[in-house]
């Protein structure tokens, strides 16, 4: 959460979580053909109460991926605090691509057309970023995974996986045979 939103009135901020929810929904089961007046409508909630919020379905798909990228931070944290390099990092990858299959919406705005606003996402973004090169760095320290790999390829890896989610589970195989490649050879692991 930025400061500007902690800093909103609580019927303001309840209002601001209704249209991210309704938006989540919605997209979710639409992508991008979702209009803005459909949210409000969803929501229970005036266009202009919307557009208070946000002004651009962009600084909309900004609000969502944000959101998400603050409930990774917390699972990368946890990640984080696991003493074995090799698990905490394999720990962040896996419940970082369950938490993106249980949001449509955060995966349609990661791979889909329409582009958030990145600029509003900088501060939550970041957050995670730091905490998984810092678990990503640990494990390649430790031999656990190649010592090439890098918080880019993590961004590739995970966007390959969600690319492949669907209905079923494939995408914990696709994760498995992933995971193959990047792990560092046995003879290397200290």
């Amino acid at each position: 959460m930025t400061r500007a939103t902690r800093l909103l009135r609580a019927d303001a901020r309840r209002n601001r979580d209704r249209i991210l929810d309704a938006a989540g929904a919605l997209f979710a089961q639409r992508a991008g053909a979702v209009q803005m007046d459909e949210i409000a409508e969803r929501a229970g909630l005036g266009m202009g109460t919307l557009y208070r919020h946000f002004p651009t379905k962009q600084a909309l798909l900004g609000a969502i991926v944000a959101r998400r990228f603050s409930a990774m931070a917390e699972l990368a944290r946890a990640a984080e605090e696991i003493e074995d390099p090799g698990q905490a990092f394999e720990t962040l990858l896996t419940t970082y691509l369950a938490a993106a299959r249980s949001d449509a919406a955060y995966r349609y705005v990661l791979l889909g057309p329409d582009k958030p606003a990145w600029a509003d996402v900088a501060e939550q973004k970041a957050e995670f970023s730091a905490i998984a090169e810092r678990v990503l760095a640990r494990a390649a320290t430790a031999g656990r995974v190649r010592d090439d790999l890098t918080f880019a390829d993590f961004i590739l890896i995970t966007r390959g996986v969600m690319s492949n989610m669907s209905e079923e589970e494939d995408w914990r195989r696709h994760l498995a045979l992933t995971l193959d490649g990047i792990r560092a050879p046995a003879g290397r692991q200290r």
